[in-house]
């Protein structure tokens, strides 16, 4: 695994883990604002081919 995938990946995880915390102290701003982060996350993963796999959000 390259830089820039391993990098991606543990940016999509932190991504995840910073939603459901924003979800679970009911903090709607803050869930918009990591659901964007976490989607352009997701787009750019995809157009370097890179598998995210299951998420946990």
């Amino acid at each position: 695994m390259d830089a820039f995938t391993a990098g991606l990946l543990q940016r999509i995880r932190a991504t995840e883990t910073d939603l459901t915390r924003a979800r679970d102290e009911g903090d709607d701003f803050l869930v918009e604002v990591e659901q964007a982060e976490l989607d352009d996350l997701r787009r750019l993963a995809a157009e370097h081919g890179v598998e995210v796999g299951a998420t946990r959000v």
